[in-house]
């Protein structure tokens, strides 16, 4: 087991500290940090959010107890999926006039993509930490050693087929937006 641990730590230490510096480098690292700061912290008020809710009347609202969690990874799922089909702009061919376009009729900058590492902030970093595997697997198997099959297996559909569909939308959002 120690030995484990120990090939484990190996490896991330070599992955991001790699001296050729095919490994991350520290401004990945620092926007990967940023994005998983932010996105655990939304994660945990709506978390708060929900207890909130659910505490006003118990009674009324008691079977949704654990659904917050489903509601993000749907959620997560939706960001993810447009963040991964954004076009990538290459900020080394584009200084800051150019990255954006006006528009006068719509009044707005037009944006025309993401930058690799804004897509790692905001699909690794912000949905890797907002959303949550574990939990889910948790929740689940609580679930069923209280007997509440049904719920568990409605709350296992509703994460991956939820997910699936909601990534899925996000991904033709984003495309039909970008054209």
């Amino acid at each position: 087991m120690k030995e484990g641990f120990y090939s484990f730590i190996t490896l991330i230490r070599s992955a991001v500290f790699n001296k050729d510096m095919s490994g991350m480098l520290p401004a990945d690292a620092l926007a990967l940090g940023i994005g998983a700061f932010f996105g655990a912290l939304s994660r945990y008020q709506v978390g708060q959010m929900a207890a909130k809710y659910i505490a006003s009347d118990p009674k009324q609202y008691g079977k949704l107890t654990g659904w917050h969690t489903a509601g993000i990874n749907v959620a997560g799922s939706f960001l993810l999926g447009g963040i991964s089909v954004s076009p990538s702009i290459d900020v080394s061919k584009v200084n800051g006039s150019q990255a954006t376009s006006f528009n006068s009729r719509r009044l707005l900058p037009s944006i025309q993509g993401m930058s690799p590492r804004t897509k790692l902030m905001m699909g690794v970093g912000f949905c890797g930490s907002f959303t949550t595997f574990s939990t889910f697997s948790v929740d689940v198997v609580n679930w069923i050693n209280q007997g509440k099959t049904v719920q568990a297996m409605s709350y296992v559909a509703t994460n991956n087929i939820g997910g699936i569909i909601a990534a899925g939308i996000g991904m033709a959002m984003v495309k039909k937006f970008f054209g």
